[in-house]
Formats: structure tokens, C-alpha cells, sequence
């Protein structure tokens, strides 16, 4: 028979997607549930006597959701709905069921389960090892491809652990490959979700987006922007992914490069910044790397900074501090291997301030259109996923408002670097014209060969006609 099934774009990327672990998620109204259960159709008449299962975390949200949802979607013509096992059987053996996990006890009642899809609805409102068991259960030797396929919106007491499985692996909409504690490797996919790209429910009720709007800050900020980077005591609660996260393109050769670390045993974060002509700051790479000594910290430095032309690299005090056993510091070791550092101020409250300030939001018109744009000061490539995932969880000091918390120490390596490169307050790049450059050469020419200081007064003559 043929089925009529009215999907939106992100659906179709929902159900087609080819990652082992895919997330569905963002704001409310995106048509998550309702791309489950037509993901779940289509795979159960594709593939015969395949089995799968649909979570949330208690039976009564199965009952008013999802299962009410399905009585109405999937036709009788083709299968079943057995209400005591909650389960649906089709005419080719394939069968869906609908479980729940209550309390962490309640996995075990799957100990033995074989299911070639695993869906978990509102996935934020389990713990991280009742998902983690669950994949344990998808197996199966029919030759099936296995999927875990979640939907969710931003919140619930699994926020942390989600948005670090799926949101802070990389781009959105991109299949990633992450590495297991076990060693194995998985791929995971995120596909975010706006009430505004469900066409259908726009249609049907135009004003579920005023009632969205109604909400308060942070309930409104998750549930209508899909927000993934709010919840209480955060310090850059200001932080907006969809501004302050751009797509990578091609740093111009002639603008000002910098770059910012901090640095210990523990890691390693250095990032490159580079200023085009209007003072706007671009973060376009990201070395985020533990267990590495001074010397082989700086190699790594200079290999990921390829030709990159850098005025200074910024580090914080305590890397000139002496060590009693050598009288060396790290300034001097990072130095002999080639990386030559500038020092920063570590006043952090106002380190923190001068972030802030690179960060915030501003509101401008395209010079072309008139339209008003959102923009920063400062953006991140979303290649730098370290940052992107750091910067918005970081929390306040609990003694220091105006502070940062030093704890979790993971969270600080990324911020901390970016701090020593904002506090500096850098100018916008200056474009030289060309007989400012040949200047320049012919003065980078005298000093390689010595002969500077003999024609000191020739040069200050230079340096006052082409403006110094």
C-alpha cells in the first residue's frame, strides 16, 4: 500500500542518516517524536522481522506522547497494537515496542534484548549509563544496519553529558568519528531542530512561536532557539553558538596573527587569532593536547602553525617563574625551541571582562540590504571545538562572582589561554601600502645584514616619509 507521509527536511536527514548514533534535538515543536515514528515505519517495512524499541523515561510519557501518536499514524491494514505488550507487530515480522527506563535498575530487564534500532525519546531525561548500557543491546546478525536514534530538546538531568556526546564533538549536520573509552571507534551525528522548520505545525498553529516567546529567558532561550548553551551559574551566559561560532574560510595573508596559550603538564590549549583592517578577531586554529614537556610543546606549536606570520604569542606570568633546580623558567625553554613568548597580565577579573567584552553581541546593518545583522567582536572557527565546548559551561566562582571557577580544571585550559590574548586589548590590523612594504623589506634587508645602526640617519629619515 502506499503510505502518505508528510516529513520536513530535517526528517528526511533524521531517517537517512548513516551514523551509528544520531541526535535529533534542539527546540520544542521541530517534529522530533514525530520523525521517530516515521523513521521507525519505514525501517520496519524495509527490513523484515527487524526489531526495534522506543524509550522515554516513564510509561505514562509513552502513553500521552509517542504511543497516542503512532495509534494514529501507522495503519491497521499493515500491523498490530498489542496494549498490554506494548507492542507493534507488521504483516512482515518486524516489530516495534515501546519501553521505558525508570531508575538505572531498569536496564536489566534488557540484559538479553537484540534490537537492531534503539530509539530514545526527550534523550536528556536519562543518565548517561542508561543510554550507554542500552547500546550494548543493539546487536544482531541479520546483516541489519544498527542505529541508536535520539530526539531531544536542550535540559533535564542528562544536559551535560548530551551536549558533550553530541554537541560539542564538531560541526552540526556533519557525521563525526569519536574514539570509545574502549578503544572503538563510533560515528555520531547531530542534526539540530527550530520549531520554524516544522512548515506543517507553522501552518496548522502560527501561534505556538508567540507562546514560545512568552516563556521566561532561559526556558524560552531552550525551547524556542534550541539553545544548548544556558542553564544557571555560567559565567558567559552570553555566549551565543549561532553568532559567536562562524564556518572556517581563507585568513587574508596580510592580516595581524597572534597566538594565545596557557600551558602545563596537564595541556596544552594554544589558539590563533588573527585582526582584519576593522578590528574584528577571527580564532581560526586550535592545539588542545595533554602529557606534552616544554620542548615538545613548542615543536607542536610550530607544527601547527605551518607559515602563519605571528606578531606575538601571548602566555601568562607564571611561565617566567625560575625553577630551583636548573634556574631555567618555561619562558626560556619555550624560547630555545624556537617559540618566543610575550607576557600577559593575570589579573583574572578583568581578563574576564575583557572576554566578556570580545564576546558580546552587537546588532549592525549589511551596508547592501540594510538588514540588521548580529555580530562580535570576537569569532570562533567551529574547528576550535575545545573552546566552543569550554567557553559556555565554565561556571562562577562560588566565593567570587567576578570570577571564574578553577574547578572542573578541564573546563579552564581553553578560556584561560583566551583571556591572556583579549586582556591585551590588540588594534585592528593596518593595511600598509606598497611603499610602506618595500620599506620594510629594504629594512628587514639591513638588519639581516648588520648595516642598520650605520644608517641610522637614513633610516629615521625613511621611517618619517613613509609614515612609520
Amino acid at each position: 500500500m502506499d503510505l502518505d507521509l508528510r516529513i520536513t527536511e530535517k526528517q528526511d536527514l533524521f531517517i537517512h542518516s548513516e551514523a551509528f548514533e544520531t541526535l535529533f534535538g534542539g527546540a520544542a515543536g521541530g517534529g522530533k517524536s514525530y520523525g521517530q515514528l516515521v523513521d521507525a515505519l519505514i525501517y520496519a517495512l524495509t527490513y523484515e522481522k527487524s526489531k526495534q524499541i522506543i524509550f522515554r523515561r516513564t510509561f505514562p510519557d509513552l502513553e500521552r506522547s509517542i504511543i497516542r501518536t503512532s495509534l494514529e499514524l501507522y495503519p491497521k491494514q499493515i500491523a498490530s497494537y498489542n496494549s498490554s505488550k506494548h507492542t507493534w507487530t507488521f504483516q512482515n515480522g518486524s516489530i516495534i515496542d515501546f519501553g521505558y527506563i525508570d531508575n538505572e535498575m531498569d536496564v536489566y530487564q534488557y540484559q538479553s534484548a537484540e534490537y537492531d534500532v534503539i530509539r530514545f525519546d526527550e534523550l536528556t531525561h536519562f543518565t548517561e549509563y542508561m543510554y550507554t548500557y542500552m547500546i550494548s543491546r543493539c546487536r544482531g546478525a541479520n546483516g541489519y544496519p544498527k542505529h541508536i536514534k535520539s530526539s531531544t530538546n536542550p535540559g533535564g538531568v542528562g544536559h551535560v553529558w548530551v551536549k558533550e556526546r553530541f554537541i560539542d564533538i564538531g560541526a552540526y549536520g556533519e557525521i563525526h568519528e569519536c574514539k570509545l573509552e574502549t578503544g572503538e571507534k563510533t560515528t555520531r551525528l547531530f542534526i539540530p531542530s527550530f520549531v520554524t522548520d516544522n512548515k506543517f505545525l507553522m501552518e496548522k498553529d502560527p501561534d505556538y512561536v508567540k507562546r514560545l516567546d512568552a516563556l521566561p529567558e532561559k526556558e524560552r532561550k531552550a525551547l524556542k532557539e534550541g539553545n544548548w548553551d544556558i542553564f544557571d551559574g555560567q559565567y558567559f551566559k552570553d555566549f551565543d553558538r549561532s553568532v559567536n561560532v562562524i564556518e572556517p574560510f581563507l585568513i587574508p595573508d596580510n592580516w595581524d596573527r597572534y597566538r594565545t596559550l596557557d600551558y602545563g603538564l596537564d595541556m596544552l590549549a594554544c589558539y590563533w587569532i588573527a585582526i582584519d583592517p576593522h578590528g574584528r578577531e577571527y580564532c581560526y586554529k586550535e592545539l588542545y593536547e595533554n602529557d606534552l614537556i616544554i620542548s615538545d610543546a613548542a615543536r607542536r606549536i610550530l607544527e601547527v602553525n605551518g607559515d602563519d606570520k605571528i606578531k606575538y604569542t601571548y602566555a601568562p606570568p607564571d611561565l617566567w617563574n625560575r625553577r630551583n633546580d636548573t634556574g631555567k623558567n618555561a619562558y626560556d625553554i619555550f624560547r630555545e625551541n624556537g617559540v618566543i613568548l610575550t607576557k600577559t597580565s593575570n589579573n583574572r577579573i578583568l581578563g574576564w571582562y575583557a572576554v566578556q567584552e570580545h564576546l558580546k553581541i552587537e546588532t549592525t546593518k549589511d551596508e547592501q540590504t540594510g538588514e540588521e545583522l548580529k555580530t562580535s567582536k570576537l569569532r570562533i572557527f567551529d574547528t576550535c571545538i575545545h573552546l566552543i565546548r569550554t567557553l559556555p559551561v565554565i561556571q562562577r566562582d562560588e566565593k567570587n562572582p567576578n570570577d571564574c571557577a578553577k574547578e572542573p580544571h578541564e573546563l579552564t585550559h581553553a578560556p584561560d589561554a583566551i583571556r591572556g590574548f583579549c586582556i591585551e586589548r590588540t588594534k585592528a590590523t593596518r593595511i600598509m601600502s606598497e611603499e610602506e612594504l618595500m620599506y620594510e623589506e629594504s629594512r628587514k634587508q639591513r638588519r639581516r645584514l648588520g648595516i642598520l645602526g650605520i644608517a641610522g640617519a637614513t633610516a629615521t629619515r625613511d621611517y618619517m616619509r613613509y609614515g612609520g
